[in-house]
């Protein structure tokens, strides 16, 4: 004989369906992304491409912030009450979509590019503040094209609990593809740019009024934020 579900567990199977998806109206504001870049040379390619990238979204109708991350003290250097960690925290609450560019060093992302991404914390008490977002990733090579940065970006956004785009983006010798004003050269890898950001806009209208449903897990509707913090908190004594 099968054996029934405890009450407990039909009831939060049943949740996701009832009460996780609230139908209100659609937001009519256009996609807040931030972009995030991996570099702080004075002539930083991930940077231009960023910038690229934000002239691009903002023809599509987004509305878009690049984050600077000079002056970004190391993970654990500090508190998060520094200042140029608290304006990354507000700006990932802020934004409903990311961009993550970096050049490749030594087959993988920059510390700088790793730095930005771990003081944007999983939780915030209960709150994951990029559970849900959307996010696009690219990388700029010095040499031939290579594929590691943006494989990786990958692996943290899934860990970060992002809905990351299929299309990506992975520039060879970005020195060549960009104009001595920083604006990037019309070629093969500014269209692939333009396919990826277009890709991330329409992503991001299809899932942010519904992404605290899409992201809704049976394990977490059994414990309440209290006691996620509680039961964390008592691991840490």
């Amino acid at each position: 004989m099968t054996k029934q579900m405890p009450n407990i567990v039909a009831d939060a199977l049943q949740k996701p369906t009832q009460e996780n998806l609230t139908l209100t109206a659609p937001s009519t504001h256009g996609p807040r992304i931030l972009l995030l870049h991996g570099s702080l040379r004075t002539v930083s390619y991930s940077r231009l491409m960023n910038e690229e990238a934000a002239r691009v979204l903002e023809t599509f109708g987004a509305e878009t912030k690049v984050f600077d991350p000079s002056g970004l003290p190391l993970p654990d250097e500090c508190d998060a009450t520094h200042p140029k960690v608290a304006e990354l925290r507000d700006l990932v609450n802020w934004c409903e979509g990311m961009v993550w560019c970096s050049p490749e060093r030594h087959g993988t992302i920059t510390g700088i590019m790793k730095a930005q991404i771990d003081w944007i914390p999983l939780s915030l008490g209960a709150v994951r503040p990029t559970q849900g977002k959307t996010l696009a990733v690219m990388q700029v090579n010095g040499g031939s094209q290579s594929f590691n940065t943006v494989n990786a970006l990958r692996v943290l956004g899934r860990w970060m609990r992002m809905i990351t785009i299929p299309n990506q983006s992975s520039v060879a010798k970005a020195f060549l593809e960009f104009d001595d004003d920083g604006r990037m050269k019309p070629s093969g890898f500014y269209n692939r740019m333009v396919d990826v950001m277009e890709e991330l806009v329409k992503f991001t209208l299809l899932t942010r009024d519904v992404s605290s449903y899409l992201t809704d897990r049976y394990s977490e509707r059994v414990e309440s934020g209290k006691d996620l913090i509680d039961r964390v908190n008592s691991k840490r004594a």
